[in-house]
């Protein structure tokens, strides 16, 4: 592809690894939550980071350029703001090695609707640690990788492994990963509470390069949970005639098992005006008996030093088969669930983004450098989980629906 096609390509691939960086839900944060939300961060950054090696290897079996990003991100919706900063160094040693080091915080200010219904608000930081080492040999790329994820009540430990390989005149890619989480789920009220949660991920990946202006991506990935998967703090609400509101509140209690599996297919079709069409859809299955459709398109334009992005992304899901708004007696079933984040639900997301490449020429040390600015409307519907916040009579309480910003500026230098 001619240097233009690749400049537009390269551009895209930091799009999708900021929109993968911050989730698009409060849930993947907070403590409210963090039982479902933590495990779809780390499988998001793992495919964003995926997809980014094949992009690069798609082009030539050449290491990472030698760079470093500065983010600021933040999120402000459904009673919940979270925002902080995230820094990335990645140096070459060598022509065959690459390292990298990522920094990340997030510093939560909570009073969501969980929270607000059954506890009181709270403020929390997450910090996480990332190093990473790649590993050149021919048309071959090994990679290797740790993050460690740190609250009050609650650690991560991932561990990662993936094989990349160019094959037929660099026109395929076939990427192999695994991954191994290892957490301990703590509670803040409680220092002798401690319980652990094991994490297998499995991923295949195929990127083609179909025409001169065509190039699509396939990914298949697995997951695999056992330990604590709920959260300590979340409840679950059931009739009771005793109450004057006419339920109560008990733990929840999860299975202590779940295998996800998930199949995406990514093309991306660059115009002859410089500009690109990108189009994706992801189906997501697990033994939970959640189900999901997941589509987006977006639209890259060039102008100048300048890159504009537009994209809409949808998402419809069933509900897991333990999950009830409202349960009809106490301990009425195995295993109980509230968290909304299980219930069938639909969401939408838009987002407009720019780019704009400030130093082109290079400037001492720094060859290159960008400046990036996004923002994402949110919107969520959450079918079957009520807003009994709204004191409204039991059974005719609104189903609760949430809105959200999520805005990031991010800065990237090229040396």
């Amino acid at each position: 592809m001619g240097s233009r096609n690749a400049h537009v390509f390269l551009y895209a691939l930091c799009f999708l690894i900021r929109f993968c960086l911050v989730s698009h839900s409060p849930e993947s944060f907070s403590k409210q939550g963090r039982d479902l939300g933590l495990q779809s961060t780390w499988k998001k950054l793992a495919i964003a980071v995926a997809l980014l090696g094949m992009g690069q290897q798609a082009f030539a079996s050449v290491l990472a350029e030698d760079r470093t990003d500065f983010l600021y991100h933040r999120y402000d919706g459904g009673g919940v703001t979270i925002d902080g900063p995230s820094v990335l160094v990645r140096k070459s040693v060598g022509k065959s090695v690459s390292l990298s080091a990522n920094y990340y915080v997030d510093m939560i200010s909570s009073a969501s609707i969980d929270v607000i219904t059954t506890a009181s608000p709270y403020t929390e930081e997450r910090t996480q640690y990332s190093l990473s080492a790649d590993y050149l040999r021919g048309n071959t790329t090994m990679s290797m990788g740790y993050t460690s994820s740190t609250e009050s009540d609650f650690d991560a430990n991932t561990y990662s492994l993936s094989l990349s390989q160019d094959m037929f005149g660099q026109l395929t890619t076939l990427t192999l990963s695994y991954a191994y989480g290892d957490d301990t789920v703590g509670r803040s009220d409680d220092p002798n509470f401690s319980e652990d949660n094991s994490r297998q991920q499995y991923g295949v990946g195929l990127t083609q390069i179909l025409t001169r202006n065509m190039i699509a991506a396939l990914n298949v990935e697995v997951i695999t949970d056992e330990g604590f998967l709920n959260n300590p703090y979340r409840s679950v609400r059931f009739l009771d005639t005793n109450s004057p509101v006419g339920y109560s509140f008990e733990p929840e209690l999860y299975p202590r098992t779940r295998t996800t599996n998930a199949v995406g297919i990514r093309t991306k079709y660059y115009l002859p005006y410089r500009a690109a069409l990108e189009a994706h859809y992801r189906y997501f299955n697990d033994t939970w008996d959640i189900e999901s459709h997941t589509g987006s398109i977006a639209y890259v334009h060039p102008w100048r030093d300048f890159t504009f992005t537009a994209k809409y992304r949808y998402h419809d899901q069933t509900g897991a088969h333990f999950f009830r708004d409202l349960f009809a007696r106490s301990e009425a079933t195995n295993f109980r669930g509230r968290d909304k984040e299980l219930s069938p639900l639909r969401s939408q997301t838009m987002r407009l983004s720019a780019a704009y490449e400030f130093i082109s020429d290079g400037w001492n040390f720094i060859d290159r450098g960008t400046v990036n600015v996004s923002l994402d409307y949110l919107q969520v519907e959450y079918k079957e989980f009520r807003d009994i916040s709204t004191g409204a009579p039991l059974g005719s309480e609104p189903f609760y629906a949430l809105d959200a910003t999520i805005l990031q500026v991010f800065f990237s230098f090229w040396y």
